[in-house]
This record gives C-alpha cells, structure tokens and sequence, in this order.
C-alpha cells in the first residue's frame, strides 16, 4: 500500500493511500500528497474588505469571501471551528471551479467587489485551489487577499504567492511553547510572514487571550519582531470572546487591549484594536 509524507507544513502528516492528514483536506492518493477539498465551498459571502480585516488594503471596497473545510491547527478559541475541523461528510458544501468564482468575483464590481478573499476555514491547506482561482481572479484584473495561520511551507506559499496582493496572517503569540500548545509552529509562521511581505500587502492579527499572550513583555517581543521586518506592516490586537473550548472564559478586559496596543505603538506604525 503507498504511503506519503506530507510537506504542506509543519506536521509532515504520514497517510496511508485514502488516508486523510490532521487537516481533514489532504489525502494520500496514488503516493501523493492531494487536495481533497479542491472547489468545495462551504461558505461565501460579499464582505466588507475591512472585516478579514484589513485596514490598509482598499478600505471601503468588498471582497468576495470563500471558505472550504478544514485547517492544520486546533486552537481551543476558534469561531469557526464548525468547518475549521470538519471533513467531507461532516458539512454541505458545493463545488465552484477557479474560473466560476472569478466570473462570480466580477458580477459583483458594481457592489464595489475588489476581488476574492479565500478565508473562514484555513485557506492554504488547500493551496491548489487557492493557486488556480485565485489566478483565474487575477486574469479577470481583480485582486486576492489570503486569510491565514501562516503554519505553512516556503514551497507552498510560493505556489500561491503571485498571485496573491494581500495576506492577514494570525501571529497567534510569540512563544514557541504557546504555539505548541495550539498545535502550531512559531518558526514557520515567522518565515512565511517574512517571505509574504517582500511582495504583498501584510497585515497581521494577534487575539489577546487571557492566560497566553495578554503579558506586556510578548508583545513587546513580537511588535519588536514585527517591526525589523517592517514597521509599517498594521498589527491588529483583538478581543477575545468565549468560543469553542473556551467557552468558559472570560472575555478580555478592555483595559488589557489598550496596554498592550500602547506598547506594541512604541515600535509600529499601526496597531488596531478590534472587536472592542
């Protein structure tokens, strides 16, 4: 029986043919590594572009957003977990082709679309897919923008990166013992944000949960990271709201959002606070 070893990122998931990787989205099929979820949509919607979010990459305009299932990571907090850790058979879905979902893209110009957002789920398990549509966007002069972990290959994200023209990726904290408790790779997240702002917009998103990174000193940490790969690049420090296992916590005080956001802006051009 074949068997591959999978490189899309960190977990070099091992799968027998037909088996599926952590993700829920990659199978072993004929000895290699495949995208199993390629097309299949679960969720689109014409969003504000401002709520995936981007603060700095056309404000005021729309962007039509798509998500699949699945995702290499399983944070305790996320919001969509209900397709971020579902597989085939466990959600409705319904197959777009690259090239539908950019004439879909430009039916909705007059409503100020700018392009496509592959988002909700994590998008780059599925690279393949994100490559072809998001070329296929980029063919009818649109734009595409990337909402990630980031936890993926160099290789990988060079397949996507051309056609790419904004990226937010989720600095989750800046430990690499808080990533492996979210079942993640600090290094890799790093590599991927460096290589991804030489040639798109950047905007990265770091949700303040009490307990993990609500401390002055890892933000500093990471703003003064942030900020030697360019100071200009716009954190958003976000609220956290009980979700999924954690939905038995408390929401983040308020007052710990403004602390933190007042000494990532003593390295960076832009910090956001959001869901305040």
């Amino acid at each position: 029986m074949s068997e591959v070893t999978c490189h899309v990122c960190f977990r070099h998931c091992q799968m027998k043919e037909g088996q599926l990787g952590f993700c829920g989205a990659r199978a072993c099929k004929g000895g290699q590594s495949a995208c199993v979820n390629y097309g299949r949509v679960t969720s689109i919607a014409l969003d504000p572009v401002e709520k995936k979010p981007l603060a700095r990459f056309m404000p005021g305009k729309t962007v039509l957003s798509v998500g699949s299932y699945g995702c290499n990571m399983n944070c305790p907090f996320c919001q969509n977990d209900s397709i971020s850790r579902a597989c085939a058979d466990d959600v409705p879905w319904r197959y777009i082709p690259p090239d539908e979902l950019a004439a879909l893209a430009k039916a909705r110009k007059p409503f100020g679309n700018i392009g496509a957002a592959f988002t909700y789920n994590e998008p780059m398990i599925g690279y393949e897919y994100v490559r072809d549509a998001a070329a296929a966007v980029k063919a009818q002069g649109m734009a595409n923008v990337v909402v990630t972990n980031g936890a993926f290959s160099q290789e990988v994200l060079e397949e996507v990166l051309p056609y790419i023209d904004a990226f937010n990726i989720d600095l989750k904290c800046f430990t690499a013992e808080g990533y492996r408790k979210l079942g993640g790779d600090l290094d890799m997240v790093l590599a991927f944000i460096k290589t991804a702002a030489k040639s798109a917009h950047v905007e990265l998103t770091t949700l303040i949960v009490p307990g993990l990174n609500d401390n002055e000193g890892e933000i500093r940490e990471l703003a003064a990271w942030v900020a030697s790969v360019d100071r200009s690049i716009p954190l958003h420090i976000t609220r956290f709201f009980p979700r999924s296992r954690y939905s038995d916590r408390q929401p983040t005080p308020i007052r710990t959002l403004y602390r933190l956001a007042d000494v990532a802006r003593k390295v960076l051009d832009t910090v956001i606070l959001g869901n305040i």
